[in-house]
């Protein structure tokens, strides 16, 4: 019986690996028609109404999301832990009026900052074909890094410190 708990295991594991892989292969597949370019977008006006001006001196993680997404609200523990250390704009698409996306914040014990993309203007201006997608952006507003799909915590804490 030990036998078989050790080869269950084995081949758990070496499914696990395969998968991270093959997750990784589709992210990189679904970025390469993403919004590469500098970022020019110097403020955002936030769920709440007032404007969040991008600091010139830090990097930022721009995170596109959905209210609907199943994936996303996985992520979203995520997105609000690097929020309390590191500069984080999230943009909601699809998501319906400002009253809805905040009472999904307050549902989820969400705070980081959130732009209602009520009318896809960033969603096109970026291309975000599917949710969630993540970029990273340096000081100089350099585009560093950007994923499709879920991304941990300590893999976001790692890409922020890479590009610091």
């Amino acid at each position: 019986m030990n036998n078989k708990i050790k080869k269950y295991l084995k081949e758990a594991v070496i499914l696990m690996f395969v998968l991270a892989i093959a997750m990784n292969i589709i992210s990189y597949y679904k970025s390469l028609d993403l919004n590469k370019d500098k970022l020019d977008i110097t403020s955002f006006t936030l769920l709440d109404k007032n404007t969040f001006i991008i600091s010139k001196a830090k990097p930022l993680l721009l995170h596109f999301w959905a209210t609907w997404c199943p994936i996303c609200k996985l992520e979203g523990e995520n997105i609000e832990k690097i929020s309390k250390e590191y500069e984080v704009i999230s943009i909601v698409v699809q998501s319906g009026s400002d009253e809805a996306i905040q009472n999904y914040m307050k549902e989820h014990n969400l705070s980081f900052k959130v732009v209602n993309d009520k009318d896809g203007i960033y969603s096109q201006k970026f291309n975000i074909k599917a949710f969630p997608t993540t970029f990273i952006y340096d000081k100089d507003k350099k585009l560093r890094f950007s994923e499709v799909g879920y991304t941990s915590t300590f893999g976001l804490y790692t890409r922020m410190l890479l590009i610091k």
